[in-house]
């Protein structure tokens, strides 16, 4: 694709680059990529690419954006709260760039959709916020021999690694399962406004390199960021043989959603408290059971119930010897999810008869304390 005269005079910085020039901006004006979540690590990676001369960017994101989202979304302003990220996204990429072309894909990613929307894409930047999310996308793109550039942000740190079929590791060979919830997402854990800048900027950055060949991309590297210590590391990881979907017999063929157990499905061995049940043992002369409090730091310092004990639950499974044994705890969260995964931890750790808080807090001030404030 030869370039216009337009285009050069807005990337004529790039021309000027020796390892780009116009070889490298033409390979950018063919590229198709797709940015999987348009939150804070997309927004920085769009901006940027669609400032660069990305030919076809593609936005997945099902949400509409919210006040809160403005914090650290730079993609959107506040005229576009309510609007669907996807297409407040695809407008404002459009005005910063005429040239190039952005396509509003507003759907939940599921294993169903997932193969026909990487096949229009040549390249896949990951900042989803989920790690069910993550898993389908990095599954997705090994089999469909796509190079994926993840990211993943928690509080004031964050992590990037890159994937290139046939060379080095995947995500899942890094990080091999995991559940959603067990680390926190930014709404419950918060996070620093500005990191996902960094984050994602690194995203937009490899994204570059891998367009137009120049450079080393994190192949074989994750590296991380500490915005506290404003330090990066970087971590050598090798492709496991063993992994389910890029290893040397793999066991996922094909992209799958995987089983979301609900905080209400039964649950062998845990029980169930409600609110008022809770209150009536907590108030009986026997010893009370004890309370764990798995929300975070900031979530537990608004309020609590007298007594419990604050172990956020992606500390949990280092934490456990924390919990006395034979007491039968109680596990207590905002609403009830998070409790309950709590509860399964506490299960596959010997914790006999865990229980889970129905409703959590939430359901404490509706049912027992309607003065108490929940954050």
């Amino acid at each position: 694709m030869t370039l216009s005269t337009a285009e050069r005079a807005r990337y004529q910085r790039h021309l000027s680059l020796k390892e780009i020039g116009a070889d490298g901006q033409e390979k950018l004006k063919a590229a198709r990529v797709l940015i999987v979540g348009a939150g804070g690590l997309g927004s920085p990676a769009a901006l940027y690419l669609a400032a660069a001369g990305c030919g076809t960017l593609g936005l997945v994101d099902f949400d509409r954006v919210d006040v809160s989202n403005l914090q650290r979304q730079v993609l959107f302003d506040t005229a576009a709260l309510e609007q669907p990220k996807a297409e407040a996204g695809r407008a404002r990429l459009a005005a910063l760039n005429l040239e190039i072309r952005v396509i509003a894909h507003a759907l939940e990613l599921k294993a169903a959709n997932v193969r026909s929307l990487l096949e229009g894409y040549d390249l896949v930047v990951d900042g989803s916020d989920r790690l069910s999310t993550r898993y389908l996308v990095n599954d997705a793109c090994v089999l469909l021999g796509r190079p994926l550039i993840s990211a993943a942000i928690h509080r004031f740190e964050g992590q990037v690694m890159t994937y290139v079929p046939g060379h080095g590791p995947c995500y899942r060979c890094l990080f091999p399962e995991a559940a959603d919830g067990v680390v926190a997402n930014c709404a419950e854990a918060g996070v620093l406004g500005v990191l996902p800048g960094v984050l994602g900027t690194l995203q937009a950055t490899e994204a570059i390199k891998l367009i137009t060949g120049v450079g080393t991309p994190l192949l074989g590297r994750l590296l991380t960021y500490d915005a506290l210590e404003l330090r990066f590391q970087e971590f050598r990881v090798e492709r496991r043989s063993d992994c389910a979907v890029c290893g040397d017999a793999p066991t996922i063929t094909e992209p799958r959603d995987p089983p979301r157990q609900s905080a209400q499905a039964p649950q062998d061995g845990v029980r169930r408290l409600t609110p008022r049940a809770l209150e009536t043992l907590l108030g009986a002369a026997q010893p009370a059971p004890p309370l764990i409090d798995v929300r975070e730091p900031w979530e537990f310092d608004t309020s609590h119930l007298e007594g419990a004990l604050n172990i956020p639950l992606g500390e949990l499974p280092a934490r456990l010897a924390e919990i006395p044994r034979g007491g039968a705890p109680v596990f207590i969260c905002r609403s009830g999810g998070r409790s309950m995964r709590a509860c399964q931890l506490a299960l596959r750790a010997g914790i006999a008869a865990p229980a889970n808080l129905e409703g959590g807090m939430l359901g404490w001030a509706a049912e027992v304390d309607p003065t108490i404030p929940v954050a």
